[in-house]
């Protein structure tokens, strides 16, 4: 499995990185989503 990551992210560090962003932000927007109706 980590012989597969390195291999993709030597193949494309820049989709990686983006990929990562993205899931990043999802975790974040999820996050408020979930904390916003305790608020009111």
């Amino acid at each position: 499995m980590f012989k597969d990551l390195r291999s993709a992210f030597t193949r494309s560090p820049a989709t990686l990185a983006q990929d990562f962003a993205g899931a990043a932000a999802l975790l974040v927007i999820f996050l408020i989503g979930f904390s916003l109706p305790g608020l009111g």
